[in-house]
C-alpha cells in the first residue's frame, strides 16, 4: 500500500466514523426530546393530582445512576436531563 492508498483508506474511515457519530447524535437528540416530553407529562399529572412539581428522591436516583455509570461527567449530563424535562428550578 502507498502513502496515497494509505491517507485515501484513513480518510475514508474517518468519513465513515463521522457519518456514525452523526447518525448517533441524531438519535440522542431524538431520545432527548422524546424524555423531556415524557417528563414534563409527568409533572403535569404529579401536580394535577395536588403533588409536587418535583421529586427529590426520583431526581436523587436519576442522578447517581447517571454517576455510576458514566462518572462525575453523568452527574453532570443527568443534570441536563432533568432540566431538560422540568425546567430550571
Amino acid at each position: 500500500m502507498n502513502a496515497t492508498t494509505a491517507d485515501q483508506t484513513g480518510t475514508d474511515e474517518l468519513d465513515q466514523l463521522r457519518t456514525q457519530i452523526d447518525e448517533l447524535d441524531a438519535e440522542i437528540v431524538r431520545i432527548w426530546k422524546e424524555r423531556a416530553g415524557l417528563s414534563k407529562r409527568i409533572g403535569e399529572i404529579r401536580m394535577a393530582n395536588g403533588g409536587t412539581r418535583l421529586v427529590l428522591d426520583r431526581e436523587r436516583a436519576i442522578l447517581e445512576k447517571y454517576r455510576s455509570a458514566l462518572g462525575e461527567d453523568g452527574t453532570q449530563i443527568a443534570m441536563l436531563i432533568l432540566r431538560a424535562g422540568r425546567g430550571p428550578l
